[in-house]
């Protein structure tokens, strides 16, 4: 068995089927999908591949392999506890696009593991699904393992499928790492997940059936491969290490937790799985973060916060004081720089980001504490010695403390914490993420089956009227010859003038006339090269015949306005924010065009003014814009902009805009920019965690929107008696005016406030040895409540004030306790207590709180709970 380096063995996989298997080698995808909402990360290596499975796009080559980087958090939980779960991994893989199938794949792994990886063909063990003869065939006959290495398993250990879709029998390959690793007498076969004895170390998955809805499975005319090898798992048992963060790119990395945290590697259990924890985020959150993902609350920002804070968190327990996931970053680069030489220009920007999480976090675990503090003294105060696991669920998700510190914590003060109510709550958590993961593996496919028809012929990026043939109807998703009136269906036809939907611009619509009925083209997709018009007949039966296709010109100009738009905004925002900027996605059709692009920070008025000038300026200068089709290398040379998949075709359509924008793009575009006419952003916003929005509109669109902005300014000059130049001076006037009226009000509202304070301060009384105020008012605001508590907090010591206030039907409670009281009185349980009588709920700090009510009638009742409570 060679000993090789994690890098090594990255370049012999990706040589042996790149070099020796004649596959296209794919570099990494971004771990954000690309025009994939059912994915939130890229969490295996045939994600980004999908429609490549299902034949929407197409390579030169039907095969190719990569590797793949992954991020997985359904299982966070037993990171650095088991030898073999991470977050972040690199899955190696080859793929067949109908191309290559079963037998291939066998041999070809069976050849890379024994040969190149020189594995003793001894210590190998494969499952097959138990009904796939032909893989148990080809691993026993061809290459030659005896039957009782062979094991057949049931569709949910060798089966790969969806609710519908394509899917079919996998092929798992195991090592033997030797007796010395069985977990007992009967780990002597694979089969266990537990066994670190057999290491799972390759899946073959055989995409050969389509599944349908009524649970049917039919052949596919073009079965695929789809192979699966885990980087660092591979490693692990090439190096002959006893877990994967013990491999030879981790060595660094857990030097440096080791010299931040003065623990020792391998010294204690419990510190080796923070080292281990800190060691796996640190890599997952370096990749998300360079791949423009920033930390927040929701989707992919909140995945990252969770691995920046957990890390954190274990670096508390290590006794790690302050930020330091930079210092173990920067061993992270150094380790993955020669196959991700970004990370190395993007180094400044990922450590800042880290560093502001980490700061902001410090303050999150500080609050944990204060919480856990209040629990244990609850539990004191009920003479209770275990925390319920609902809490402790609830200060691990929402407050982001750890079970590991709370239970510290609760030991030292001689409690416990219920365990099994924790873990039940977690259980549920990971049922819902695994629930999300199984819906977010695979793809869809139309069951309509096109594969008769050839390629059709687009010709409107020219012509918006072109007579073809139709030469395929479908109701209902199955074949017919003909479409009645009123009904919906689709249409194939030899050639078309419409565009469908890709590449961000939307389908064209328009109208199928045929000599005996007419149809309305609503919507227009393109699957294996074939354009699919959906179509509603609207007069006569559609049948099989040549017909006019007629696209709604005054639409498709609106559209290629804004698709040309957007190119000049792309190189716009290249030009003027000066940072490395990047389509996130866009959206272009005949009302307006979206662009979405990486960056940090919303922008300046400034900016947006720049860049509207900048467009506009290109629009005035009328730069003529080609279309030409070049082969890809070609198009490099010229320096066109293109998305990842450009670089897997043979030839490409490059559109430029004189010398200043050059892209790859397929869709429509204007002749020349001063077609586009004019350019207007209505909106610059957030999109998602580091990736912002503009949208933004041109041609008839901004004359409709200035006239509109017109009309609104006359009937406000109208509503405000001034005329149209003069809005701004009279908006002015008023306000200045409102304010002065408002500060009468306010003078008005103290002076009479004056008798109401005296009252109220008459009501102030002795409560165990404190000083007592409890008060119901009618229609009156929080402003004024807290003015009142407030002045009479000045004049009292250790105060306590309880007010409520009735406005509209709903109780407001206010509870207000003197610092010197908050180690005995705690306002947010007052106020607490106080609202339940009535129905509500509420809380707040030690020192303020405030809540709701509902139930006027028991008002009174409450607020003489409040004596009961002091």
């Amino acid at each position: 068995m060679r000993k090789l380096g994690m890098n090594e063995l990255r370049k012999e996989y990706l040589n042996f089927f790149g070099s020796k298997k004649n596959h296209t080698v794919l570099k990494s995808f971004s771990l954000i999908p690309e025009d994939d909402d059912s994915l939130l990360l890229i969490n295996a290596g045939m994600a980004p591949l999908k429609k490549y499975f299902t034949g929407e796009k197409k390579m030169k080559n039907n095969r190719a392999t990569s590797s793949q980087r992954c991020i997985r958090t359904g299982d966070i939980e037993r990171v650095g506890i088991t030898e073999r779960h991470g977050t972040f991994f690199e899955m190696l893989g080859n793929f067949s696009f109908g191309d290559y199938f079963k037998r291939e794949a066998i041999h070809w792994a069976f050849e890379f593991l024994t040969e190149n990886l020189e594995i003793d063909k001894d210590l190998l063990w494969v499952s097959v699904y138990e009904k796939d003869d032909e893989a148990y065939k080809i691993w026993n006959e061809e290459i030659g393992l005896s039957k009782d290495r062979i094991l057949r398993f049931g569709k949910e250990d060798n089966f790969w499928e969806l609710e519908v879709g394509p899917c079919g029998p996998d092929s798992e390959i195991f090592v033997d790492r030797g007796v010395e690793k069985a977990i007992d007498e009967n780990d002597n076969k694979p089969g266990n997940d537990d066994s670190d004895r057999f290491m799972e170390v390759w899946n073959l998955v055989f995409t050969q059936f389509n599944k349908n809805i009524n649970k049917e499975y039919t052949p596919l005319l073009h079965p695929n491969i789809d192979t699966g090898m885990g980087l660092e798992r591979m490693a692990m048992v090439l190096q002959n290490k006893d877990n994967i963060f013990e491999i030879d790119v981790n060595q660094n990395i857990i030097r440096e937790i080791e010299e931040l945290s003065n623990k020792k590697y391998k010294e204690n259990k419990k510190d080796d799985i923070s080292i281990r924890v800190i060691a796996d985020h640190a890599k997952a959150m370096t990749f998300m973060v360079s791949d423009g993902i920033q930390p927040s609350n929701e989707k992919r920002g909140y995945v990252l916060r969770r691995l920046i804070r957990r890390a954190f968190r274990h670096g508390k327990l290590l006794g790690i004081e302050g930020e330091f996931l930079s210092s173990v970053i920067e061993y992270v680069i150094d380790s993955y720089k020669d196959e991700y030489d970004e990370l190395v220009d993007r180094k400044d920007k990922i450590i800042s980001v880290i560093k502001k999480e980490e700061a902001n976090f410090q303050n999150t675990i500080d609050s944990g504490l204060d919480i856990l503090n209040e629990y244990i003294k609850d539990l004191r105060e009920n003479n209770k010695d275990t925390l319920d696991g609902e809490d402790a669920f609830k200060l691990y998700d929402t407050y982001g403390f750890p079970l590991d510190l709370t239970k510290e914590i609760l030991t030292e003060n001689n409690l416990k914490v219920d365990t099994k109510e924790f873990d039940k709550q977690m259980e549920n958590q990971r049922n819902l993420a695994r629930n999300a993961r199984k819906s977010d593996a695979g793809w869809s496919l139309d069951s309509i089956n096109i594969d008769e028809f050839d390629k059709t012929e687009f010709v409107g990026y020219d012509d918006l009227e072109v007579k073809a043939n139709i030469i395929g109807l479908f109701d209902d998703k199955e074949k017919v010859s003909f479409i009645k009136e009123g009904n919906k269906g689709i249409v194939i036809s030899d050639k078309t003038s419409f565009y469908a939907e890709g590449g961000g611009q939307v389908a064209d619509t328009g109208l199928i006339i045929t000599g005996s009925a007419k149809a309305k083209v609503y919507n227009v997709q393109k699957k294996n090269e074939i354009i699919i018009h959906y179509v509603e007949v609207i007069d006569g039966d559609l049948n099989l015949a040549k017909a006019d296709f007629i696209v709604d010109k005054e639409r498709r100009l609106d559209i290629t306005r804004n698709h040309t738009a957007t190119h000049l905004l792309d190189q716009a925002l290249r030009n003027i924010l000066n940072e490395d900027v990047k389509q996130a996605g866009s959206l272009v059709d005949e009302e307006k065009l979206r662009f979405d692009f990486t960056y940090p920070n919303a922008l300046s008025d400034d900016e947006i003014e720049k860049i509207e000038n900048e467009i506009n300026e290109k629009i005035r200068q009328q730069l003529k814009v080609k279309k030409e089709i070049m082969p890809y290398k070609e198009s490099e040379k010229l320096g066109a902009i293109g998305l990842f998949e450009d670089k897997y075709k043979d030839m490409v359509r490059v559109v430029s805009i004189d010398d200043y924008s050059i892209e790859l793009c397929g869709g429509c575009h204007v002749n020349n920019s001063s077609e586009v006419l004019m350019f207007k952003i209505l909106q610059e916003s957030s999109a998602a965690s580091g990736i912002r929005r503009i949208e933004a509109i041109t041609g008839r669109k901004v004359y409709e929107y200035l006239n509109s902005n017109l009309g609104l300014i006359n009937v406000v000059s109208k509503a405000l008696k001034t005329n149209p130049k003069n809005i701004l001076l009279k908006a002015e006037s008023l306000n200045e005016e409102i304010k002065n009226l408002k500060s009468d009000i306010q003078k008005l509202k103290e002076f009479n406030e004056k008798d109401v304070y005296k009252d109220i301060e008459n009501e102030v009384q002795d409560a165990n040895g404190i000083k007592l105020l409890v008060h119901k008012f009618e229609n009156e605001d929080l402003d004024t409540l807290r003015n009142f508590e407030e002045r009479i907090k000045e004049k009292y010591k250790d105060l306590i004030v309880v007010f409520a206030t009735v406005n509209n039907d709903k109780i407001v409670f206010t509870a207000s306790v003197s610092d010197s009281l908050t180690n005995r009185y705690n306002a947010g349980k007052i106020v607490k207590e106080v609202s339940k009588i009535t129905g509500g709920n509420g809380g707040g700090k030690k020192n303020f709180a405030q809540a709701g009510g509902k139930d006027i009638s028991k008002l009174d009742e409450a607020l003489k709970k409040v004596y009961e409570l002091i």
